[in-house]
């Protein structure tokens, strides 16, 4: 079996020797519809973190990102945690989370705005987030403990053997709950979106551990909005469209840039441009050109660590158009990921898309999806 990353971009120092090392791109999940059934599927929360496998090989802990670029230096805390609490030598999947537990939505819950900014070039920086923002790592399967590789057992087998290797840990440290029962597994997906998770993952309980294979199942929240078009941007191959800027009213009559519409064909591309042609010119007066962020305004074009050296540059349109999207989830007061366009919504009047028509989620205790309370399992307060 070939153990390697897509792009080839790996930083290994060649520290840790296991049976299964370093690179190796994980086993991922294709999106379904519904809860899929089977003889022997397992359920587990979709945690919305960063996927890093944990190699540890004694006192050498590496971790590795899904692409295949080293995620050890930004987090010593996991490091350390990996040191004190997994097998002496072991390679762990798993997901690293930031909980906020002082946020304005009450209950601890997963915020992934505070975990990407963990990603920082400054020594220093890396080390105060440590302190003030640590991650926590989510076990949910186990490649290879001590000499013996693990990826050819049945996932039922590897799930059992997780389990043991891992029976002592801690927080920060958790294995990621599971369950048989279709029903639980309903009621988690209804419920454990309130303390920030993305969903559910199903497992068959047969497969092996291929990487880079969509051999599990990945569930999701699927809604809809209608927001406000008042921006776009170039796509790199021309003078096309590249993505849609969206936005939404607050109860003050404030528009803010909530995310993005994206993942257009060429053609396509080129058609919008001819659609948004009538909407673009001066931008005096715009409420994005004119924002003031200090407000609390949130406004599109601030600088991501994620983008490199991308362009954020965008074009402002008249903030007449409405557009039906759908999304998966909300961070904070912004789509969480990129949304789809669905169509154009002329009946619709802009200062009518507002965040009173979103869909929120009850809130709901991230430690109690942790900590494998029975509340937590069945929903029941």
């Amino acid at each position: 079996m070939r153990w390697a990353t897509s792009t080839g971009r790996f930083w290994l120092t060649g520290r840790v020797e296991l049976p299964i090392n370093p690179p190796v791109e994980p086993m991922l999940a294709k999106s379904v519809p519904r809860i899929p059934t089977a003889t022997g599927m397992s359920y587990e929360p979709k945690w919305d973190g960063f996927r890093c496998i944990v190699f540890r090989d004694g006192d050498e802990v590496e971790l590795a990102s899904r692409g295949g670029k080293t995620l050890t230096r930004y987090f010593p805390e996991v490091v350390e945690q990996a040191r004190r609490q997994l097998p002496v030598r072991c390679a762990v999947d798993g997901e690293l989370i930031v909980i906020r537990r002082d946020g304005p939505q009450g209950a601890p819950r997963l915020d992934f705005e505070l975990l990407s900014q963990r990603i920082h070039p400054a020594a220093s920086r890396v080390a105060m987030l440590a302190e003030t923002t640590p991650a926590d790592l989510v076990a949910f399967d186990l490649l290879a403990l001590g000499d013996e590789a693990l990826v050819e057992l049945p996932y039922a087998d590897r799930r059992s053997r997780l389990e043991a290797a891992l029976a002592g840990v801690e927080p920060p440290v958790h294995v990621t709950p599971s369950t048989a029962d279709p029903d639980v597994a309903g009621r988690w997906f209804e419920i454990f979106e309130g303390a920030g998770l993305d969903g559910l993952i199903a497992k068959p309980a047969e497969i092996r551990y291929e990487p880079g294979k969509r051999l599990m199942f990945k569930i999701k929240h699927a809604r809809t909005a209608d927001v406000v078009v008042a921006g776009f941007r170039w796509h790199k191959s021309g003078p096309v469209v590249g993505s849609l800027l969206l936005g939404l009213y607050d109860d003050a009559g404030v528009l803010h840039h909530v995310g993005v519409c994206a993942s257009f064909t060429a053609a396509r591309r080129a058609e919008l441009l001819e659609e948004l042609a009538p909407f673009r010119g001066d931008p005096e007066g715009h409420p994005w050109v004119h924002g003031d962020p200090a407000s609390g305004q949130r406004l599109p074009g601030g600088p991501s660590r994620w983008t490199g050296t991308k362009s954020l540059e965008w074009e402002p349109l008249r903030p007449e158009l409405v557009a039906e999207v759908g999304y998966d989830a909300m961070e904070g007061d912004r789509f969480r990921h990129t949304a789809q366009f669905a169509r154009w919504r002329p009946d619709r009047e802009p200062r009518s898309c507002g965040y009173g028509q979103l869909e929120r989620p009850i809130r709901f205790d991230v430690d109690q999806v942790l900590g494998g309370d029975p509340a937590a399992a069945t929903g029941r307060a």
